[in-house]
């Protein structure tokens, strides 16, 4: 395994839509592998790799329920709303107030292309959207209604 770099959201990459995967192998696990560690070094809940310059759709997460691999994953349902606090590995420093689904269902492949399905709620479910956005270029920022300053909380 390996740490990755993770793009700043000025990188170009961040705002092309991922293919989809189409091989499960050795590449494919080995980029899961090095993604997952660099969630880890980085303290954070989520990442997509085209945080990390790979224009495919997968995606880690782990918000303390264990890491989740979702590939080529697609929301299927989603209910309930939840207004709260996002950052991004790619915006160091901004947070802001983001309005999400409260309870999502999607559908994922594993990484060896076995599909599953997966219903989740409140900080997961938040997740799952952030980075399926990732996955069609999108950076939360575009979606922060408010906001936080961080020196002032930090006071």
């Amino acid at each position: 395994m390996a740490l990755r770099t993770i793009l700043n959201k000025s990188d170009e990459a961040l705002s092309k839509v991922c293919r989809p995967v189409e091989k499960f192998d050795q590449k494919l696990w080995t980029l899961l592998d090095d993604m997952a560690e660099t969630l880890k070094k980085a303290n954070g809940a989520g990442l997509a790799a085209s945080q990390v310059g790979i224009l495919r759709r997968a995606v880690v997460i782990d918000v303390g329920e264990g890491l989740y691999e979702l590939i080529n994953p697609e929301i299927l349902d989603s209910s309930g709303t939840q207004y709260g606090v996002e950052g991004c590995l790619s915006c160091p420093g901004e947070w802001g107030y983001v309005t999400r689904a409260q309870k999502v269902k999607f559908k994922a492949q594993d990484r060896n292309g076995n599909w599953y399905e997966k219903v989740v709620e409140d900080l997961f479910a938040r997740c799952v959207q952030h980075e399926c956005d990732h996955l069609d270029g999108k950076i939360f920022t575009r979606l922060i209604e408010e906001y936080v300053d961080v020196e002032e909380e930090n006071q």
